[in-house]
């Protein structure tokens, strides 16, 4: 019985290696579907790349953790911050003290989608850059944007105590489970279950091997990664430089040992596209063609 998986890459338009060791590892390799920094600096010449790669599935990643807002309502908001977004604490203390005004959020995430469908682009799903759509609020939002433009998935971060966990992982994984649980009912049975949290940035030969035999058979799954070309000039944010492994996940996605993996238990590669819903149930579609 075969299983169904998306390898999706996260943080396209993050930088131009980060773009680059995306493409590579949908032509050469295993990733199936991108989620698109839409606030990113030269924004259509970035976008440019994907065309390059058809068989991507693009949806957006929503930001309100790196770089420049896009909306003056937004930009307000952010002086505080010289002008940027802020880290995801800070985000979540503002959050929390309810400093951080609900509108001016949608009509960024309003924008930052729409430049992207400005583009020609499809939108197949929305999940957010460090997972914030999880928080109390946003979830809702979201919900309400991918009604809005007829968008039908939106990740649904689970937790995964099955692996090794150190310390902050685990904590990590018990925050992410409660909100999970608090997710919307149709949002869980629509869209993929979600892989990778556990070993985010860094998902190596080890993860794969562990978790790819355990695929459920007619159960689709989304794993999420991080490939990339590593370039010091492009990336210099120390947390990120502690976090992320681009080349790791790079080399590994576009590996035959990643192939031959999933041939051996029987997990069929798919895109979005592939997708449909029935009722509330998340199936592929028997009709199309799967690469």
């Amino acid at each position: 019985m075969t299983s169904y998986l998306i390898v999706n890459a996260d943080d396209f338009g993050y930088a131009p290696g980060i773009n680059q060791g995306i493409v590579e590892a949908a032509t050469k390799g295993v990733v199936t579907a991108t989620g698109v920094l839409a606030n990113c600096t030269d924004f259509e010449p970035q976008l440019n790349v994907l065309k390059t790669s058809e068989q991507l599935d693009i949806g957006v990643h929503l930001n309100l953790t790196h770089g420049d807002p896009l909306t003056p309502d937004m930009q307000a908001l952010v002086q505080k911050w010289k002008g940027r977004f802020p880290d995801k604490f800070t985000l979540i203390r503002q959050l929390a003290l309810n400093r951080i005004n609900m509108a001016a959020v949608e009509g960024e995430w309003r924008t930052q989608l729409e430049r992207c469908i400005s583009q020609g682009i499809k939108v197949y799903f929305l999940n957010s850059h460090e997972h914030v759509h999880m928080l109390p609020g946003l979830f809702s939002m979201v919900g309400r944007l991918a009604r809005d433009y007829s968008i039908p998935h939106i990740r649904v971060v689970v937790s995964e105590w099955h692996t090794k966990n150190k310390i902050g992982a685990g904590a990590k994984n018990l925050i992410m489970e409660i909100l999970g649980r608090c997710a919307p009912s149709e949002y869980r049975t629509r869209s993929p279950v979600m892989l990778g949290l556990a070993q985010s940035g860094k998902l190596d030969q080890s993860y794969l091997a562990r978790t790819l035999p355990s695929l459920k058979p007619d159960k689709v799954y989304e794993l999420m990664c991080h490939p990339g070309y590593y370039r010091p000039g492009e990336i210099v944010d120390p947390a990120l430089l502690r976090y992320h492994k681009w080349d790791q996940e790079r080399e590994l996605l576009c590996s035959e040992y990643v192939k031959q993996l999933c041939h051996r238990h029987a997990v069929q590669l798919i895109g979005y596209r592939h997708l449909e819903i029935l009722g509330d149930r998340l199936t592929v579609a028997r009709h199309m063609t799967l690469g």
